[in-house]
């Protein structure tokens, strides 16, 4: 009962930790890289899984923060299969994720 308790003490730190990156990224941008860094610590720690909408927002290479339009560059592409590419501007790593179109599954395109 009381891993649970850690568990999801931890879940609901990492969610705020992400939210204070977000707002103060634009004044201090060193900051935000500190609170996600903690969340990361956080999440390994406590062997707690980021939630994939969050994880998405970490680069996977210089694991900074990314915000669309500021430190990263979002596309749609529809090249053999559809996914969405994330271009980290500060090393230049490209991340692809699948989606799908109308319901359909992205392989079966």
């Amino acid at each position: 009962m009381d891993q649970l308790l850690v568990k999801d003490i931890a879940r609901q730190r990492i969610e705020l930790l992400f939210e204070m990156a977000d707002k103060i990224y634009r004044q201090y941008p060193d900051l935000a890289q500190r609170y996600i860094d903690l969340a990361r610590k956080i999440g390994m720690r406590c062997r707690v899984k980021i939630p994939s909408w969050l994880k998405r927002r970490i680069c996977k290479h210089c694991k900074s923060f990314l915000i669309p339009g500021v430190n990263c560059r979002v596309r749609l592409r529809t090249n053999r299969f559809p996914h969405l590419v994330i271009t980290c501007l500060k090393c230049g790593r490209q991340m692809r994720y699948p989606y799908k179109i109308g319901g359909k599954s992205a392989k079966k395109v």
